[in-house]
């Protein structure tokens, strides 16, 4: 609307202009060359008009014909770009979904159409990847770290392909570079794993702050990671260093109150201090809150050269706010084997292999050592023994499928840091014997000692 009232303003002004203009008395005159003009200044004025737009027109002509091949040229590299961007399109969506044949095809199309786009590199690099060229993957990442535009994206696959070699120095070489250039989630994450699997901790510790610097990782994950550093610092410490190594174990459980490994080492560090007194106040404060095997076994560190019936009766005091737990039982049941208190023992496994109940392999062999301390070998011996071999396992630490005994503050596979969880491992796969029974070694038959000792071999050698 506001155009077109600026349209007929424009129109009434010329009208009003052209109206003056013949009003206006005069004329032109021109002699040149033997020639003499003579006109009306309207008609001289349109005179020139129209030879200025003459002179326009050629002159437009002329430029079109001299830039009609550039024209044409462009038209063609357009077209031919066009191409290879669908080339791209068709090349990319083949080998997400794992089309070699079509992928080539495209691939071979986008580098002759479009050699210098960033994007072909990446379908070379797809293309070779399905063909299993690891070669050919790897120039093409290399290549792409030579653009600023896919320098990082080549970097990622130069670490991945590095990782799927094996070649651990080589994909930490790669992370670091993108590390540098821009801390991005995978690479910080690569940083922490390669550290973890060194045992770096003093390095493993700037990776976090980098990453939280970064945002790369949120703050709770950067407090958990901080707490897993230092019980690692801590654990290495703990034998020349003892009082640095009580500080980090202190500042672990600050940041990270459920890390048991730390809370079980500060009870060590303690008593080794000579504060028995406050590392039993402490374990059995951990322990009522989360009774675990770790923790109990620190206590009973505190104070070795006790009897046994002494270390009975300090245990069943320890467990008694988690009386509840199975770990409890186990715990109250080993020390009274020990101190040949059959009674209590067999109270404290009582409520573990009720009626109803499934115990574990570790209840079931403490059954059978308790059958076989109190009356000798026997059936029931026997038939523990055989329930022990097809019982759930118990919980173990787990990480990455490695099941150990003891904590660490890495998984020994991938370097990953707090990877291992306290948790029951996978049931292994057993198959019937020729009766339909357990396939139990007959040496395991007569001694349940032989078992628990073989028990403790084959954890040793998991862990």
């Amino acid at each position: 609307m506001i155009l077109l009232l600026f349209f007929i303003a424009a129109l009434a002004a010329l009208s009003i202009g052209l109206h003056w203009l013949i009003e206006q008395p005069g004329s032109i005159t021109l002699d040149w060359g033997g020639y003499h003009i003579e006109t009306s200044l309207v008609v001289g004025a349109a005179a020139l008009i129209a030879t200025i737009a003459a002179i326009i027109i050629a002159w437009a002509i002329i430029v079109y014909f001299f830039q009609a091949p550039a024209r044409l040229k462009q038209g063609s590299r357009a077209k031919r770009r066009e191409r290879g961007f669908q080339a791209l399109s068709r090349g990319i969506v083949a080998a997400g979904a794992g089309h070699l044949a079509e992928a080539k095809r495209a691939a071979r199309e986008a580098v002759k159409n479009l050699d210098k786009e960033p994007l072909t590199y990446l379908l070379r690099a797809q293309v070779a990847q399905l063909e299993g060229d690891r070669v050919g993957a790897e120039t093409a990442f290399h290549e792409m770290t030579q653009l600023s535009e896919t320098r990082l994206l080549g970097l990622r696959g130069l670490h991945i392909e590095a990782k799927r070699r094996k070649d651990e120095e080589a994909a930490h070489h790669f992370a670091d570079q993108a590390h540098q250039l821009t801390p991005l989630p995978w690479a910080g994450h690569a940083l922490l794993e390669h550290h973890g699997a060194q045992a770096n901790w003093e390095e493993a510790r700037i990776a976090i702050e980098a990453n939280l610097k970064a945002k790369a990782i949120d703050l709770p994950t950067a407090q958990r990671l901080r707490a897993v550093v230092e019980t690692a610092l801590a654990l290495e410490k703990q034998a020349e260093h003892p009082s640095e190594a009580l500080h980090l174990a202190r500042q672990a459980v600050k940041r990270a109150p459920d890390l048991t490994p730390a809370v079980a080492l500060i009870g060590r560090l303690l008593a080794h201090h000579g504060d028995s007194a406050k590392a039993l106040k402490l374990l059995e404060k951990a322990y009522a809150e989360q009774p675990h095997p770790d923790i109990a076994e620190a206590f009973l560190e505190v104070a070795p050269s006790e009897s046994n019936a002494e270390r009975l009766a300090r245990v069943k005091k320890f467990v008694a706010a988690a009386s509840h737990s199975p770990e409890a039982g186990i715990l109250v049941a080993r020390a009274a084997l020990a101190a040949r208190d059959f009674a209590s023992a067999r109270k404290a496994l009582a409520p573990l292999v009720a009626e109803g109940k499934t115990p574990t392999a570790q209840v079931c062999l403490l059954m059978a050592e308790l059958e076989d301390a109190e009356n000798g070998p026997s059936g029931p011996v026997r038939e523990w023994l055989a329930r022990g071999s097809r019982a759930p396992r118990d919980p173990a630490w787990i990480a990455d499928g490695v099941i150990s005994r003891r904590w660490a503050p890495a998984s020994p596979v991938t370097g990953k840091l707090d990877a291992f969880v306290w948790a029951t491992p996978p049931e292994p796969v057993r198959g019937p014997t020729e009766d339909a029974r357990a396939d139990i070694p007959a040496a395991f038959l007569t001694r349940p000692e032989r078992l628990l000792e073989a028990k403790a071999e084959e954890e040793g050698a998991t862990a």
